[in-house]
């Protein structure tokens, strides 16, 4: 008999047994109202702890534990997915600021994060805690801060909204067909992304909206990484990897793939073959200050790839979807960059007070990180009064802290991006009023705060003057589009619309 096959039926004989005597408890329970709990609190059982309600509220993971946290006293509860765990989960500010500032050395990323997402990001910035985190922090915030950088981000977003992302709506509009938004947005900001970390453009947002190998083979190990965390144990999927089967066998396939192009580039760059017109994408950077070791570099590149890969397009996905449905919004941002230029330099962006007020607020409703966790070096208490103990993971959850009454008032559900202005004097302009990074965590906070903010900005600030400048996108369809999240935020099914010309005025 095959190895492979035996060993997973040996698995399949212990484990099956159990699962189908917890599943029958499992729903003898929710079929009978009189043992129903009338709380949001889920049930925790032996072994398996709230594991099936967990796995339940599969899809509306983010959403659900959203509705129990916003209903607790101190905006925290202690969740057990099983096996032994604990995790709190939060969204008290307090919390937050002491988890990722004050006692920020005592919250890491810890082993759980960290092994489960190695294969992919390796020893990448955002997959590594201590000094190999401050090494690359230090390194990666000094080129980040450069005028060249933010000169040649300037040129690339340029470059692909005139050459890429115009020319592809245009064509939609003429020939009155349906796109999926989301999908034209990730591959405009994977073409960015690859450009400013390599100085390589895929060309991944072209008229056919072909497929390219190299973005299906990172979406590929993104997706797949991330169903690690949807295993019943950490132990099913490193068995599955040992024995090289299964949805582990593609996940190696794909990471292979991924590391071996980028590997490919960076003996390119050394030898001088560099993709970009001058030498300042952030590959190039790193090399020319003599970190010329592979693994490590491209540790560094994945790492920024996925940070801004998917972060970008997902907040402009739900912007857009938001401003039709607000059209008093969108008149107000038409007369913003009507008075602007173009917005093509971090100055002119900054012009753009409304315009960045209202991607706040969208991000504040749909945030393209919806949860981050951390784990307790060790024991600790938070400032609402909950005990840590060492080896507890702590998920902070910024969707949940937008929908905070007591912070966002009563209309906390309503897009109003005036919450986040005041005018300077009796009609005269906006000014922006800016939020506490920890309570309004969408780009993290504290030392950890992300490095590429007002890279991103930038990038939307662009797109939303460029295309609603010329179009309308309108959505296909009434229905309320689905929130869905495994490393990022996304719209289950995509973002079907329409593009409009604009009668110009």
């Amino acid at each position: 008999m095959d190895l492979h096959f035996s060993s997973t039926l040996l698995i399949l004989c212990i484990f099956i047994p159990i699962i189908f005597v917890i599943l029958a408890k499992f729903k003898s329970i929710s079929k009978n109202p009189s043992t129903s709990n009338s709380t949001k609190f889920p049930k925790s059982y032996p072994i398996f702890g709230s594991y099936f309600t967990i796995m339940k509220n599969g899809e509306r993971f983010v959403q659900w534990t959203s509705e129990i946290v916003t209903s607790t006293p101190n905006l925290t509860f202690a969740l057990r997915p099983g096996f032994g765990l604990l995790v709190i989960i939060t969204a008290n500010a307090a919390n937050v600021q002491h988890i990722l500032k004050s006692h920020f050395d005592n919250y890491i990323k810890g082993d759980i994060i960290t092994n489960t997402l190695r294969d992919f990001l390796g020893d990448g910035i955002a997959n590594v805690d201590g000094d190999n985190w401050k090494f690359q922090r230090q390194l990666s915030s000094h080129e980040f801060n450069t005028k060249s950088l933010r000169k040649f981000v300037e040129h690339v977003v340029g470059h692909e909204l005139s050459k890429r992302l115009i020319p592809v709506l245009r064509n939609a509009a003429d020939n009155k067909s349906v796109v999926n938004f989301q999908d034209i947005l990730q591959r405009f900001s994977f073409d960015n992304i690859c450009n400013i970390m390599f100085g390589y453009d895929p060309a991944y947002l072209s008229p056919s909206l072909s497929q390219e190998k190299f973005a299906v083979a990172f979406e590929q190990a993104v997706k797949l990484s991330s169903e690690r965390f949807n295993s019943l144990s950490p132990y099913s999927w490193k068995i599955k990897r040992a024995l090289n089967i299964g949805s582990e066998k593609q996940l190696k396939i794909a990471i292979n793939q991924v590391r071996k192009f980028a590997k490919e580039i960076i003996r390119k760059k050394k030898q001088g073959k560099a993709y970009s017109i001058e030498p300042v994408d952030l590959l190039s950077r790193f090399l020319s200050s003599r970190h010329s070791d592979e693994d490590c570099v491209a540790d560094i590149v994945i790492n920024f790839i996925l940070a801004g890969r998917d972060t970008t397009s997902a907040a402009l996905t739900w912007f857009f979807w938001l401003i039709y449905n607000h059209p008093e919004v969108e008149i107000e941002i038409l007369r913003e960059i009507r008075e602007i230029s173009e917005a093509t330099t971090y100055d002119e962006a900054k012009d753009m007070v409304y315009t960045h007020a209202s991607l706040c607020e969208s991000m504040r409703l749909y945030p393209p990180v919806p949860m981050d966790s951390k784990e307790a070096v060790n024991d600790d208490v938070l400032p609402d009064g909950t005990t840590v103990k060492k080896g507890t993971r702590v998920i902070y959850h910024p969707y949940a802290m937008g929908r905070v009454e007591k912070v966002w008032g009563a209309d906390w559900a309503e897009f109003r991006p005036t919450r986040w202005l005041q005018r300077e004097v009796e009609g005269g302009k906006w000014s922006f009023v800016s939020r506490d990074p920890f309570t309004y965590p969408v780009f993290q906070a504290g030392p950890r705060i992300c490095l590429g903010r007002e890279m991103a900005f930038l990038q939307m600030k662009r797109v939303v003057a460029c295309v609603l400048r010329q179009f309308r996108v309108v959505p296909e369809g009434g229905e309320q589009p689905v929130y869905i999240s495994d490393m990022g935020a996304k719209m289950k099914g995509g973002f079907p619309v329409r593009i409009e010309e604009r009668e110009t005025d």
